[in-house]
């Protein structure tokens, strides 16, 4: 599972990761990245374009950041992906809710 910072002492809150060629999703990541900054949520944004997924991946488990958000593959569908360290579980999140619903967690864990 690699390595889960406790959300109270994590260096960032949430990785967010953009995978894929495709400039729509280091745009609507990008967008994702600066909404939850904008909201006082530490964020790490992984926008490297000539790394792979499993690279990226492998990198934000190393890393161990309580959320990672993965803008990829379902963005065609209006999904991202937010994987929980901690728990080491995986939902789809609609894109347009991603960055409220996000804050609202981060938020809640950290007064829990």
């Amino acid at each position: 599972m690699g390595l889960a910072w406790p959300i109270q002492v994590a260096p960032f809150h949430v990785h967010v990761v953009a995978t894929g060629k495709d400039q729509q999703v280091f745009d609507a990541a990008q967008a994702l990245a600066d909404a939850l900054e904008a909201a006082g949520i530490e964020v790490l944004f992984d926008d490297r374009p000539k790394v792979s997924p499993g690279v990226k991946f492998k990198d934000a488990e190393l890393l161990g950041a309580p959320y990672i958000l993965v803008v990829g593959r379902g963005l065609a569908e209006g999904e991202v992906e937010l994987k929980t360290r901690a728990t080491g579980e995986s939902e789809a999140l609609p894109v347009a809710d991603a960055a409220a619903d996000v804050t609202r967690r981060v938020r809640d864990a950290l007064a829990g």
